[in-house]
């Protein structure tokens, strides 16, 4: 049996060696091309079984591709692959019959294993495609080319082209709305309303004729029917943010409408066909308010069918400076000063806690651009203003306790990458990071466990040869003659 045969579309050539011997050792056959008229003419030909392209080529945009392809050859699979990883990409991967979009650098394995499912997966079936995103990225609704934000892009991309119900989950600050927003804007009812609703700042009495409306003398005040949420989003999409805050008998209410599909208004008696898509955002642990009795489990489940967490600003501190920026941008845009940030006002960014998030960085960018009268903004200007913020301006781990590990990794890189910038030639990073991190783990473990390899081995749940085998490596001494 013929093995499958791989298309491979990127210009850079390091990429395409890499792709043809990961994807020559796993059984499969490999072309390549640096352009994506090369690519055109083997799709025409009926050359491949499946096509991985880079969006940026020399001649054309591999996205501008896709729609050609599918005309002609419709079954046929396509992996996007893009340095352009941002919420766009995603999206109009997804809208114009990607298979996959994968961000680079890619992970190999990863890849392969998209790669295999894109081989046995069904033939799609034919859909209306959601509309089309805009390019600029001064106007994403969601910004960051972190890992964590990554996969939230790919999920938001996926979910476009259906109508499940999504629950968003994240701290205060984080951006919640802006994934509700994003699945709206580019899915399938895009033309319709985006409506949203703030459960925790309707009051109890309240939230029933909120949601679903009232009918004229329904109770007192209710001079004229009223339209509730439900009905003002018809065709579009049903906001509920802080779903968490929800009093138990609106609860009951709309866990019936999720059921059956209908509500009736308050003091109503004809049924009204629910057509919504539903996003529902909470900032509470639900599980946890579920074993306290104050969130009905059989609605969690009907609003969990997606879940999507929201990381907080202190799990992306990568993302700070493009975030900054963006911010510093938008305060321009707004008619405020332009102002830019040194490398010391970054990394003094880096260093805080985020307990606002996104939206107190944000508030901070502005500030800065309407109170400083400096074009360049310092690591000093930062700590000043967020002292005099009342915000607690220490590093992330904060005072009394231990610093988070990754905080304490990454500080440690940064130096040898540092070193390296200031000229000294540095090598084996990775190895010597592993080294530094791995042999006080092995040294300490072992010293609790009075020596006692096994029960060292256990407690890190390591093979007890391969325990031994790093003790040997690293040159760790131990207590002889116990485990």
């Amino acid at each position: 049996m013929t093995p499958p045969t791989v298309l491979v579309a990127d210009d850079d050539r390091s990429i395409r060696t890499v792709l043809t011997q990961a994807l020559g050792r796993s059984g499969y056959q490999v072309r390549c091309t640096g352009n994506a008229a090369t690519l055109w003419r083997w799709v025409e030909d009926g050359e491949g079984d499946l096509v991985i392209t880079d969006v940026v080529m020399p001649d054309e945009n591999g996205l501008d591709l896709i729609p050609r392809i599918k005309r002609v050859r419709p079954d046929l699979r396509i992996i996007v692959m893009s340095a352009q990883s941002t919420l766009m990409t995603a999206v109009k991967a997804a809208q114009r019959g990607a298979f996959e979009y994968l961000p680079k650098p890619f992970d190999l394995k990863e890849l392969l294993a998209v790669v295999g499912r894109a081989l046995q997966a069904p033939a799609p079936v034919a859909d209306t495609p959601p509309g089309e995103a805009h390019d600029a990225e001064g106007r994403l609704p969601l910004i960051g080319r972190s890992v964590a934000m990554q996969e939230i892009y790919r999920s938001i991309a996926r979910l476009t082209t259906t109508d499940l119900t999504v629950m968003v989950n994240g701290e205060s600050g984080t951006g919640k709305e802006l994934v509700a927003r994003a699945l709206h804007d580019y899915g399938r009812r895009r033309t319709g309303p985006f409506v949203a609703i703030n459960m925790a700042a309707i009051p109890r009495e309240l939230i029933e004729s909120e949601l679903f409306g009232h009918e004229r003398g329904a109770f007192t005040g209710a001079l004229n029917r009223s339209q509730g949420r439900f009905e003002q989003a018809a065709g579009g999409t049903l906001f509920l943010d802080e779903i968490g805050d929800m009093p138990a008998e609106a609860q009951t209410r709309l866990l019936r409408v999720l059921q059956e599909g209908e509500f009736t208004t308050v003091g109503g008696r004809q049924p009204i066909r629910a057509n919504v898509r539903i996003v529902a955002a909470t900032h509470r642990d639900l599980r946890q308010a579920i074993r306290a009795g104050q969130f009905r489990e059989d609605l969690f489940y009907r609003l969990n069918v997606v879940p999507i967490r929201l990381p907080p600003l202190r799990e992306r501190l990568e993302d700070i400076p493009v975030l900054a920026r963006h911010f510093l941008e938008k305060a321009r845009d707004s008619g405020l000063p332009a102002k830019s940030l040194d490398q010391s006002a970054i990394e003094r960014l880096r260093q805080h806690r985020w307990p606002g998030n996104v939206r107190e960085l944000e508030n901070l960018m502005r500030r800065l651009a309407a109170l400083y009268a400096q074009e360049m903004i310092t690591d000093e200007v930062i700590g000043t203003e967020l002292m005099e913020s009342g915000i607690d301006a220490e590093p992330v781990h904060g005072a009394g306790s231990p610093e988070p590990l990754a905080l304490a990794v990454e500080r440690h890189i940064r130096q040898f990458l540092a070193a390296s910038r200031d000229g000294m030639p540095m090598r084996d990073i990775y190895d010597q990071v592993i080294a530094e991190v791995e042999r006080p783990l092995i040294q300490m473990t072992l010293s609790a466990t009075r020596g006692n390899q096994i029960k060292a081995a256990s407690m890190l749940g390591l093979n007890r040869n391969t325990l031994r085998k790093k003790i040997r490596d690293l040159d760790i001494p131990v207590v002889r003659g116990i485990g």
